[in-house]
């Protein structure tokens, strides 16, 4: 299943993505997809009411926005340098543990809407990935066990201002949690939708030229190694939202550095996980 949310700002609901490219609500299953929902095994129970129901939910209009496919969740966690040329092109050495920081999930949006260069920023860059949204509660859990634990995936673009990031002291945090910096869908492909997470292509074009072309087979670290690996530090909770880092060809990676202006369109993609696209735009405009 493909689980949208759908609706203004704060004041989405719950719906799927068809096969056929409709979109249907199903806000009269649940009132939304939360830790609630994914803890008390929503997406076997909602496969089973569509059974019976598919044909009585009212279809959502073509134009109207979706929102992120999962409500905001209690924690956003993101993996650094995950991938072996997006290392090199940083300039750091490729980690030997997965490299984590949280991003702020005030920073989550749909992933249609506008991107905000924040006030003050030069920086603003890049960085398509794959996320993984976890399903059910994961603690101490090992490798093997992983697979089991996950609800299914998301495409995310994980913005980051670089001097924020990494010239003004401390963590990543600030570089990474500016408002609109995480936009996050179309929908969450449920995990059977997605055999192997660890062979997708992925892409990102800025202005209708590729920067981004990578595959997930070249991660340091795959998504099993990822949850697991977390999970030996922190709780994981149903609809937590794992990125699991970029590949080669950001902003700040190439020669000269290109950073994000007002006007600037950014599209991105995974295999099985759809496409988004965000316009540009300053702080106040």
């Amino acid at each position: 299943m493909k689980l949208i949310r759908f609706g203004n700002p704060e004041n989405e609901k719950p719906g799927l993505q068809l096969e056929n490219g409709k979109r249907i609500d199903v806000s009269t299953f649940t009132s939304d997809y939360d830790e609630q929902f994914f803890a008390a095994d929503g997406i076997k129970k909602l496969k089973n009411w569509l059974t019976e129901n598919l044909t009585s939910c009212p279809e959502i209009p073509e134009n109207t926005r979706l929102g992120c496919p999962v409500k905001r969740p209690s924690k956003l966690i993101c993996v650094g340098l995950n991938y072996a040329k997006h290392a090199e092109e940083s300039g750091m050495a490729i980690p030997k543990e997965p490299v984590l920081f949280f991003k702020a999930t005030s920073a989550i949006v749909g992933p249609d809407d506008d991107l905000i260069i924040p006030k003050g920023s030069t920086k603003t860059d890049w960085e398509v990935e794959l996320a993984i949204v976890i399903g059910k509660k994961a603690s101490y859990i090992n490798e093997e066990e992983a697979l089991d634990h996950i609800a299914g995936y998301v495409l995310h673009n994980d913005y980051s201002e670089r001097a924020f990031q990494l010239e003004r002291e401390g963590q990543w945090v600030k570089g990474k949690s500016c408002d609109t910096f995480a936009p996050i869908g179309p929908f969450m492909a449920t995990s059977e939708e997605i055999p192997n997470p660890n062979n997708l292509e992925l892409w990102l074009k800025l202005n209708g030229e590729i920067k981004q072309k990578s595959n997930t087979s070249d991660f340091v670290f795959n998504v099993q190694e990822v949850v697991s690996y977390i999970s030996q530090f922190m709780t994981l909770l149903p609809g937590d939202i794992i990125s699991t880092g970029t590949p080669f060809g950001v902003g700040m990676g190439l020669k000269p550095q290109r950073y994000l202006v007002s006007g600037d369109v950014v599209e991105l993609g995974i295999e099985g996980l759809g496409e988004s696209r965000q316009k540009v735009r300053a702080y106040g405009e």
